[in-house]
């Protein structure tokens, strides 16, 4: 088994990868502080982060060690950790991917942090939220990065492009963008130069999130999954009483318990997300639909093969707005009485910090009407004097019924 521990420090040794937007030295300054956590999608680099880490630590001199717990041959024993600590030693930097794939992970963490403190310093990732939300033992101990595909700056970055604001400039990141929307930031994905390929690679994700991460956690049989699964992927709203129409319509007997419960193992694995409504009444909140959003735009075309713009540039926007999110921030939705509706609101506790409405093609008088419309709803409504709109390609700012519109495009505000 020591072979096995050892053949994972050499592989990451030999790895070269492109860098990624997260300080590496934070990460290492804090880990002698707290246990830190990477956690995020299947795919989304933070293998990648844990080998950028594990390649500094290294250069600079520290002893380090990697190991992908997710090896067929050592995650089923079940003193794996012990072992792993007998080999490594009680002092140094030990990196543990995919750490919630063991047994009796959070007890070990917990204890090991407590009688080690100081002297070994943990870093551990997983495609599941349970480092996000951590056991008792655990809490106060633990602090947790949550990784998404790649940023837009980062994709051009991996691209090795440079944005350059000459009409000329704003045009090639005007293709990129169109690029980034429908293919996602997986970065394996961007990589790749065909669309075939793309897209194969990117539904061949899709099923190991379904298989790996929510059929093996719920229990249930992966086939019911996979339904779930394509039933969010071109449902703009969750409902579990839609939902279990749909599925009676489709021949399957399915409690709408259960429904619940997909949703839950689906957003604790990064592959979807789902937005509240914003209400003062917590009966209202339980409720009312949520908003689906997909943990990457590429899902879309790669699962049901469908392009629907206006959706993609709201999903986008949602995920970008979720790794730009301060700790005790969260997001809603709007809605009035009337129907008029607004996308995101960013709050904290009751108080509104931002309020964002996306749409994809403003330029008729129609749709500039009533996208402006539920923004000024919404901020009288909750007593702000001000919001944003975005768009793909109208900029400018307005004031109507005293509330100030600002209209930026979405190149734009990915790349502030």
């Amino acid at each position: 088994m020591q072979e096995v521990f050892g053949e994972w420090s050499l592989y990451a040794s030999k790895k070269e990868l492109k860098e990624r937007a997260i300080n590496l030295e934070d990460l290492k300054s804090i880990s002698k502080l707290k246990i830190v956590a990477i956690s995020g999608v299947r795919r989304a680099g933070k293998t990648s982060i844990m080998i950028l880490l594990h390649n500094l630590l290294k250069k600079q001199g520290d002893k380090v060690a990697y190991i992908n717990l997710e090896d067929s041959r050592i995650k089923d024993s079940p003193k794996v950790l012990d072992d792993i600590l007998k080999w490594f030693g009680d002092e140094g930097y030990l990196l543990l991917d995919e750490i919630t794939s063991v047994k009796d992970w959070e007890n070990w963490l917990a204890r090991n942090h407590e009688m080690l403190k100081g002297k070994l310093k943990i870093i551990v990732s997983s495609s599941r939220s349970s480092l996000v939300f951590p056991a008792k033992s655990l809490r106060g101990r633990i602090i947790t990065y949550e990784i998404y595909p790649l940023s837009f700056k980062e994709f051009l970055s991996f691209k090795e492009i440079k944005p350059e604001y000459t009409t000329a400039g704003v045009g090639k990141i005007e293709k990129q963008l169109q690029e980034y929307i429908l293919y996602g930031g997986f970065p394996e994905a961007i990589l790749l130069e065909g669309k075939i390929e793309k897209i194969n690679l990117i539904n061949s994700y899709f099923k190991d999130i379904i298989g790996l991460d929510v059929a093996e956690i719920s229990k249930e049989n992966i086939s019911t999954v996979e339904l779930f699964g394509k039933y969010i992927v071109e449902a703009p709203y969750f409902s579990a009483s839609k939902c279990l129409n749909f599925f009676k319509s489709a021949g399957y007997k399915i409690a709408k318990q259960t429904l619940l419960n997909l949703e839950k193992f689906s957003r604790e694995s990064f592959l979807f997300f789902f937005v509240p409504i914003f209400s003062r009444n917590i009966k209202d909140r339980a409720q009312y639909p949520r908003k689906a959003y997909l943990g990457d735009s590429g899902f879309m075309s790669a699962i049901s093969g469908k392009i629907d713009m206006g959706r993609l540039y709201e999903n986008v926007v949602l995920i970008e707005l979720k790794r730009r999110l301060q700790k005790n921030r969260e997001i809603n939705y709007w809605k009035n009485k009337r129907g008029i509706e607004t996308d995101f609101l960013i709050r904290e506790g009751l108080q509104i910090k931002e309020i964002i409405q996306v749409v994809y093609d403003i330029s008729t008088e129609k749709t500039m009407k009533r996208e402006m419309g539920g923004i000024i709803a919404c901020a009288k409504e909750l007593g702000k004097n001000e919001g944003l709109i975005i768009t793909k390609d109208y900029e400018d700012k307005k004031i109507v019924e005293g509330i100030k519109i600002k209209f930026i495009p979405l190149w734009k505000w990915l790349l502030n």
